[in-house]
């Protein structure tokens, strides 16, 4: 089982993960349909293999190339009810839609899905925890806060993709966004700081995760060198990768189980 993410930012986010033997899905499609086309082909991926795609919520940035590439290579939408409901009224998308609702866990090919709803400002945004066989992996981007409920869930994965999006101190310091739109970003419906990033993944390695995929950097008030310091003062025991908008990461096992011995989780603070 492997993953790479194909791009990820505000600029469009689009993540593949699978195998040879089980096949290749797709998280959002964010690129355009040609970029898509292109990033797939450069990891050794036809996109006639996919086999489907994930929708984690509607915004431009996560659905702006589904249409156009869907027309190409016509594979069934996991979407949430209100999400569906939303494409098909007011972006007239179509699609073989496979429809279900947040908290209901689901199979697709040989894959466990668990769908969970996040907080953002979209109309009903979700998460999905992947199981197959002993492994376990999650993909959580573009949400406000981490309750303490989505940490307890995300307990026993092996591997996650988290958005990393801010650094607190470049997002009050940045001169291009007016307070309302920071206000926004920072808000609990807004998305993930890189120190609610880091608390959530400190809490994670303790429960057995031991690799990482840091998502969705904002490109104005975020850097990988932000990133990279605080995982320097972490304790050891964490493999990660930062994606960018520019490139796809290298391809990256899922791996096995490691027994931990558990840490009680604390609630973040938002600053």
């Amino acid at each position: 089982m492997k993953l790479s993410v194909l791009g990820s930012g505000s600029s469009g986010n689009c993540v593949v993960f699978g195998s040879e033997k089980l096949g290749y899905w797709m998280m959002d499609a964010g690129l355009s349909a040609k970029q898509i086309t292109q990033r797939l082909n450069s990891i050794g991926v036809a996109p006639e293999r996919i086999k489907g795609i994930f929708i984690t919520h509607e915004h431009k940035d996560h659905i702006g190339g589904l249409k156009v590439f869907l027309k190409k290579h016509p594979v069934p939408v996991y979407v949430s009810a209100l999400t569906h409901e939303y494409l098909c009224n007011h972006l007239k998308l179509e699609a073989q839609w496979s429809v279900f609702e947040p908290g209901q866990v689901f199979t697709v090919g040989s894959f466990s899905v668990e769908a969970i709803r996040i907080p953002h400002d979209a109309t009903d945004p979700v998460g999905y925890i992947f199981t197959h066989e002993y492994v376990k992996f999650a993909v959580m981007t573009d949400l406000g806060y981490v309750s303490e409920s989505l940490a307890k869930r995300l307990e026993g994965v092996e591997m996650l993709y988290l958005e990393s999006n801010y650094d607190v101190r470049l997002l009050e310091l940045d001169t291009k966004r007016p307070w309302s739109i920071k206000q926004r970003i920072s808000s609990r419906h807004g998305h993930l700081s890189n120190e609610q990033a880091i608390q959530l993944v400190t809490h994670l390695r303790s429960h057995g995760m031991h690799k990482l995929v840091f998502g969705h950097l904002s490109s104005d008030c975020n850097t990988p060198e932000c990133i990279i310091q605080l995982m320097q003062e972490m304790p050891p025991g964490i493999e990660y990768e930062i994606s960018s908008q520019a490139e796809p990461t290298q391809w990256l096992e899922v791996p096995e189980p490691i027994p931990t011995a558990p840490v009680k989780w604390e609630q973040p603070s938002l600053f």
